[in-house]
């Protein structure tokens, strides 16, 4: 036991400031939120001490949970992911697999398929409020104008304005942006399997279907999953894109984030603090399985 303390000495020695910092500044500070969780203080005197803050526990979260409001943006950010997650897939997946063809200035469009991952969301999100404008007839413009001017008047609508589904036309400036991160991620796995596997599989009768089907895809599953982890967890962290698009905060596209610091804004740090644990455990959820999974196949 004292060899191998003294063998670890080293390397513990090396990884202290590291563990020390994450120790303070992640798991410290996500203690301290969970702590301001479960009290009252929801004004501006408790925020700056001039009123003592009583924890209640567990209230702020039932609370939250029963709300109409919360629940709605509960509920777009379950649109806002599926729309994102699946349009970032098919759309990254597809011109991975174009690219993997035999293409004539191939840089180039792998160029400007990335490009949208070089500006940020805010900036992106000032254009896209503009192109998703909700006005229609001789006020249209952006989208709106452009199928007005192409004869397709039917597929004009409120976009993001829309109580219902106004949350997924932002995921489509972000299906836009992330999509090219997706396809670097698929072109990779393609590029990743060997000439000899695709080879072999015609030579064995193989359509294109079958090759694709039984050993492409086979090979690209770990890449769609990491993609799926990936996207995922930054469509339940949406806030700069869709506060971008539609600030001032609307109830239409309001998710938990936006609802975070509305409550921050107004010196309700309590609500601030559970909407950020449920916001946490929701990405654990996603996470964590992964996690797990990815530590069980490098010990095999």
């Amino acid at each position: 036991m004292l060899k191998s303390l003294r063998r670890a000495g080293p390397a513990l020695l090396l990884l202290a400031p590291s563990l020390i910092l994450v120790g303070v500044f992640v798991y410290g500070l996500i203690g301290a939120n969970f702590r301001t969780s479960i009290t009252d203080n929801h004004t501006a005197a408790q925020a700056t001490g001039q009123k003592p803050s009583v924890v209640v526990w567990f209230e702020n979260y039932t609370d939250l949970l029963g709300s109409e409001a919360f629940q709605h943006s509960l509920k777009n950010l379950v649109l806002y992911t599926v729309v994102f997650l699946v349009g970032t897939l098919v759309m990254g997946f597809l011109w991975a697999w174009m690219l993997d063809k035999p293409v004539k200035g191939e840089g180039i469009f792998r160029s400007i398929y990335l490009f949208p991952m070089a500006v940020s969301f805010v900036a992106s999100g000032v254009v896209w409020r503009w192109l998703l404008n909700s006005n229609q007839g001789e006020q249209a413009s952006g989208l709106n104008r452009l199928f007005q001017i192409v004869g397709l008047d039917f597929l004009q609508n409120n976009w993001w304005n829309n109580v219902t589904w106004g949350i997924t036309a932002i995921a489509i400036p972000a299906i836009w942006q992330l999509s090219g991160y997706v396809m670097a991620l698929f072109l990779a796995g393609f590029r990743g399997i060997p000439d000899e596997l695709r080879e072999a599989a015609r030579m064995d009768g193989a359509s294109e279907w079958k090759l694709y089907r039984h050993v492409l895809f086979p090979q690209l599953s770990p890449i769609a999953l990491s993609a799926l982890i990936i996207i995922g967890h930054m469509s339940l962290k949406a806030f700069d894109l869709i506060m971008s698009i539609s600030k001032p905060a609307n109830y239409q596209t309001k998710v938990p984030a936006v609802d975070m610091y509305v409550f921050k804004s107004s010196f309700d740090y309590a609500n601030a603090a559970a909407v950020g644990s449920i916001l946490l455990i929701i990405v654990a959820v996603v996470i964590v399985p992964y996690l797990i999974r990815t530590n069980r196949q490098e010990k095999r």
